[in-house]
């Protein structure tokens, strides 16, 4: 781990957490049911990798007019968003299921949607997780100069348009993944030494990290060519199913964190944070809709981000029975529990926060 990480207080003066943790590990005993996935969250894993993989099938078997050709990459950017936030998710936290070799199956499937599990695994569960908003700690507030995510972060003359670019710029993310990032965070992330669970050789890392992309490019680019399909088309489908996915995920993941209710505390001069962890994941995360089936079902459970940064190894398919005792808990202890009652609320709070950490800083 980082040397220069920040560390929580240890001490807890609410019992917030204690108090949580008793509340939440009853209520699944006393209803006799596991904190991993279920028939649920079984079945929507069939539902969207059909609806991910169904389209490339028809793509690759029919011949189609150009127009449908591009639909159906839509429709397949559209599963490839919701495996990647209900399958894979849940596998590379360890609470699909409690088979170890069914969690590792289900993370690994991030290799069809151009990731990488080592390099997903440092980002999401050790950077975002555990320094959850904090610059210069957690990758994901972290857009180079193109986006201002923070106030911490150097203003340019032109964020003040950020508002209205960053849209078109959030759809680019699994395209990244799977042509540059992916390459750029491993040597980073290997010379800091950054691991999650047990350690593997770099030699390994390298070496199945080159494979899955071979393996990648080799299903999603070549074989459609050599089946017949015109190149251009296959790479204009390409990117439009990667445009598709990226532009959700990222949306969905900036509504929890990147809102005015949200903080980004830094340590102190001695590197310490004020809060313990888990209170500062409530400082630093929003739910949205929560109420909203359809979008809870289809998110894999990321718009109850604050029960999700807690309990990271519950799956999804619980946060919403669990989310009124972490609520509850929250504001018997005087802290904070935000939420959005609707994902348009949201997702117009966030650019609205875009517009104003693009203002310049002496102007606010």
């Amino acid at each position: 781990m980082n040397n220069n990480a920040p560390t929580f207080a240890k001490q807890d003066s609410l019992k917030f957490f204690r108090t949580l943790n008793s509340r939440v590990n009853n209520y699944f005993k006393e209803n006799n049911i596991q904190k991993t996935g279920n028939w649920k969250l079984y079945l929507k894993t069939i539902i969207l990798f059909s609806v991910f993989l169904a389209p490339y099938f028809l793509i690759l078997t029919l011949g189609m007019p150009f127009w449908a050709h591009l639909l159906l990459t839509i429709v397949m950017g559209i599963g490839m968003a919701g495996v990647g936030m209900n399958v894979m998710h849940d596998g590379n936290h360890g609470s699909y299921s409690n088979k170890n070799w069914v969690n590792k199956f289900m993370g690994g499937t991030i290799y069809v949607l151009a990731g990488n599990v080592y390099n997903w695994q440092v980002q999401h569960n050790v950077l975002h997780h555990t320094y959850t908003n904090i610059p210069g700690h957690d990758e994901d507030l972290d857009a180079g100069r193109v986006i201002r995510f923070t106030k911490e972060a150097k203003w340019y003359n032109f964020h003040r348009f950020q508002q209205y670019y960053s849209v078109f710029l959030y759809g680019l993310l699994t395209f990244n993944w799977a042509i540059t990032t992916d390459f750029k965070q491993m040597r980073s992330y290997l010379k800091r030494k950054l691991s999650y669970g047990e350690a593997k050789s770099p030699k390994t890392l390298w070496t199945t990290l080159i494979i899955t992309k071979i393996i990648y490019v080799s299903i999603w680019i070549v074989l459609p060519i050599v089946i017949g399909i015109t190149w251009w088309k296959v790479l204009i489908g390409f990117f439009v199913m990667h445009y598709t996915a990226g532009l959700i995920l990222s949306v969905v993941f900036q509504l929890a964190h990147v809102v005015e209710e949200t903080t980004n505390p830094s340590p102190n001069e001695l590197g310490e944070m004020d809060n313990t962890w888990a209170i500062h994941q409530l400082f630093t995360t929003t739910n949205f809709a929560p109420k909203n089936k359809i979008v809870n079902w289809y998110t894999g459970g990321l718009n109850h981000q604050i029960e999700h940064h807690i309990f990271p190894n519950i799956s999804h398919v619980h946060y919403g029975k669990i989310a009124k005792i972490v609520k509850e808990t929250a504001q018997e202890c005087n802290l904070p529990y935000y939420e959005y009652k609707t994902m348009r609320s949201a997702v117009i709070a966030h650019f609205k926060h875009l517009k104003d950490l693009g203002m310049k800083p002496e102007l606010i």
